[in-house]
């Protein structure tokens, strides 16, 4: 079998299982809540999970909030943050490229009397720098923006945003969903200006079921799940040491791969961009994006019966968005990004991770070889 669907979703890596088990038939099974020795036991291996992500992410663990999944965090940073800060305004600043938890939850905004302005972004996936320019003056609260994209690939000029932010509306937050940079691209919220961040566990050889939002200290954000108080009231309900270990786990273990895995996805990535475009395929991802991603179109081939001709050889890629996949044949990114929709409509996604191999890419271009020549007997 070839994954190269990994921007959807992970194989959980062998440390991630060997810590859940651990976890849930040691004696770490007690309600981190509890008084008892169970339980106390249980909130310190809580505690040290938290500390080992804040240690990655380099910011406190006060900081940090262990969630089910980068969905949750996104709804409770966006509306979080405006619940909490009625007096600083309510005008957003975003792309249409954004993830659908971030554009659903802006649109629901929009529905309760907020603005939200929309900067377009450019070929590159880029947000337009000059226009966002424009669009910010001193009635702006909050800035939402992906760091990498996860349908081109493209990398977020971060460090050109959070200038144009101090400059122009220095009171503004940021909101950055770090869900598909995190473990490829160097991440420091001590230093990187953003005050609101997501993170999942599936996206790095963790499991589904859980994620964290940072929230910068002295930004207020309130919370949307009530109850016994835990996370310092911030996400009530009985806390999940597996969870937060599996999560503790797959992000220290994939920091620790980091630049070894980039330079080995890299060398992939090129390789395909090569080989795929002198078979007259169209790379749809920028040349500067995140190697990890690559959107690709081929010629004569919608992109579901692309996807459904490599499944017949055990290789496994996406077509639009996981989250979208369902209800839209077409990618929203790629028409944001000026593509046309005759190219869209053909283009697939590959993505890959730290565990993805050279002699998987040239097994893949071998199977794209014989399907064009299945294809060219059926034209004859």
């Amino acid at each position: 079998m070839i994954y190269f669907d990994n921007s959807a979703t992970t194989k959980p890596c062998d440390e991630v299982v060997r810590v859940i088990n651990e976890d849930l038939t040691g004696d770490l099974w007690g309600n981190p809540g509890s008084l008892h020795k169970l339980g106390m036991k249980s909130s310190k291996a809580y505690d040290d999970a938290l500390a080992d992500c804040a240690k990655v992410l380099n910011c406190s663990a006060q900081e940090l909030i262990f969630t089910s999944c980068g969905t949750e965090s996104a709804n409770t940073a966006i509306q979080g943050f405006f619940k909490a800060n009625p007096r600083l305004g309510k005008t957003v600043i975003s792309t249409r490229t954004e993830h659908k938890c971030t554009l659903e939850t802006l649109a629901q905004l929009e529905k309760q009397g907020y603005e939200v302005r929309y900067v377009d972004v450019l070929r590159d996936g880029k947000p337009d720098l000059d226009k966002l320019r424009s669009m910010i003056d001193d009635t702006v609260a909050l800035l939402c923006f992906t760091h990498v994209n996860n349908e081109s690939g493209s990398v977020l000029p971060l460090e050109q945003i959070i200038s144009l932010k101090k400059e122009l509306c220095p009171s503004a937050a940021v909101y950055l969903d770090c869900v598909q940079s995190l473990g490829k691209l160097p991440i420091d919220l001590k230093y990187m200006g953003v005050d609101m961040a997501s993170f999942s566990g599936h996206k790095i050889h963790g499991i589904k079921g859980v994620g964290l939002l940072y929230i910068k200290k002295g930004i207020r954000v309130s919370p949307m799940i009530l109850g016994g108080g835990q996370q310092d009231g911030m996400r009530s309900g009985t806390q999940s040491l597996p969870l937060a270990a599996s999560m503790a786990v797959a992000m220290t273990e994939a920091d620790k791969e980091r630049k070894a895995a980039y330079e080995r996805v890299s060398e992939i990535n090129a390789y395909l961009r090569e080989q795929l475009s002198a078979r007259g395929a169209t790379i749809n991802s920028p040349e500067d994006g995140l190697p990890f991603v690559l959107n690709v179109a081929f010629r004569n081939f919608q992109s579901e019966t692309m996807l459904h001709c490599l499944e017949i050889y055990d290789i496994f890629i996406s077509t639009v968005s996981a989250c979208s996949s369902k209800s839209k044949k077409t990618s929203y990114v790629l028409e944001a990004m000026g593509i046309d929709r005759s190219v869209s409509s053909n283009s697939v996604r590959l993505s890959f991770s730290r565990y993805n191999t050279m002699e998987e890419a040239q097994a893949f271009v071998k199977a794209i070889d014989e399907i064009y020549e299945l294809y060219e007997v059926k034209v004859r």
